[in-house]
């Protein structure tokens, strides 16, 4: 038998295995149960190199998978618990649902697998917070290089996609200081990356300057927000 959820932006389907008898002079019986996972966008393109977490609510342990060029990957999971699914982007994950997997008794065992199947659509773009250089110019400063380093793992699992690194300012000074400055500082980041193993020809730069503010300048908030790398995937 099947269930299926309909999520917000997301359909997840899983199918309940029937648990079935096996002879008792078989003193090897599998007490966790086969899970199959398929994760597409919208249009049902494969979409690979995602992971896929699932969270055990007995324990807290985590089980994951990495998806191929299929959108696909198999593992295992121990019976008798339920599982939170997330996907995992940058620097954070998206609650999908859960999974319940029965326990088993006596000489029962899963002998079809769980299908658990995904669609959704990545974000295409995502600030790059405590990315920071020293006031006025484009000098990383040394609290940047954590989410750095965390988006050069990204880059690297996500070894097809090319980047845009793009530079934004407040409205403190002349526009061409801030369009220079912003060029400037999404080089600085580009230059961390590549010295990272990141491959140079996968990333673009362009400074923005203050011309796309996502907050009101008026306010000292308001211009921090405003002074961001922001990182768009082409």
């Amino acid at each position: 038998m099947k269930q299926i959820l309909t999520l917000s932006l997301s359909i997840l389907i899983v199918g309940f295995a029937f648990a079935q008898n096996t002879p008792a002079q078989n003193a090897s019986i599998p007490k966790d149960a086969p899970i199959d996972v398929t994760v597409t966008d919208f249009k049902d393109i494969p979409l690979s190199n995602e992971i896929m977490v699932f969270r055990s609510r007995r324990n807290e342990r985590e089980y994951q998978g990495l998806t191929n060029d299929a959108g696909k990957f198999s593992t295992r999971l121990p019976a008798g618990d339920v599982y939170d699914i997330f996907i995992l982007g940058f620097k954070d994950s998206t609650s999908i649902d859960s999974l319940v997997i029965p326990a088993l008794e006596g000489n029962k065992y899963y002998k079809n697998p769980f299908v658990v199947a995904y669609q959704f659509m990545p974000s295409k773009s995502f600030v790059l917070e405590d990315c920071t250089f020293d006031n006025g110019k484009a000098t990383l400063q040394e609290t940047s290089f954590k989410v750095l380093d965390e988006l050069v793992a990204y880059m690297k699992r996500k070894d097809d996609d090319r980047i845009e690194i793009g530079g934004h300012t407040d409205n403190v000074g002349s526009a061409a200081s801030n369009l220079k400055l912003s060029s400037d500082r999404a080089i600085a980041v580009k230059e961390y990356l590549v010295s990272k193993g990141v491959d140079e020809s996968r990333i673009l730069t362009k400074g923005y300057g203050s011309t796309k503010p996502i907050e009101n300048n008026k306010t000292a908030e308001g211009r921090a927000a405003n002074r961001r790398t922001e990182v768009t995937i082409l």
